[in-house]
Order: C-alpha cells, then structure tokens, then sequence
C-alpha cells in the first residue's frame, strides 16, 4: 500500500490517498476533487485552473508520467 497527498497529484492540500497503484490514488484524487469542485473551494479550484493549463499546454502526459514515477518510486 502506498500512499500520497493531494498537493503531490496536483492537488491543493494534505489529503491523503492510499491505494496499491497509482491509478487508486489518481481515482480517488479525482473524486476529491469533483467534491472539492462542488465546495468551490478556492485553493482546489486554482490547482483546477493549473491542471487544465497543463492539458491545454500539452504538457500533461509528461506530468502524470512524473507522477506515475514518483508513486512507483515510494
């Protein structure tokens, strides 16, 4: 089992999410962050804005490839 927060899935705050493979914790960090949509919450909405400049940039592959790294890295 391992585990990561938030803030290191690109996220706005220590949240912790554990799973046996990172795409257990990118679920649950994606449904942490449709409630935190739904809360408006503001730090999670301007991680929101970063996250879609990355999609819109191209560069996104690339960071959930840093991501994935650093999950199997633990």
């Amino acid at each position: 089992m391992k585990t990561m927060t938030c803030h290191q899935l690109g996220g706005a705050c220590e949240q912790v999410f554990s799973g046996e493979t990172f795409d257990d914790l990118a679920a649950q960090s994606q449904q942490h962050g449709k409630e935190m949509y739904a809360a408006n919450d503001g730090p999670h909405m301007a991680a929101m804005g970063a996250m879609m400049e990355l999609m819109n940039s191209g560069e996104m592959d690339s960071w959930m490839a840093a991501r994935k790294a650093e999950f199997d890295a633990l």
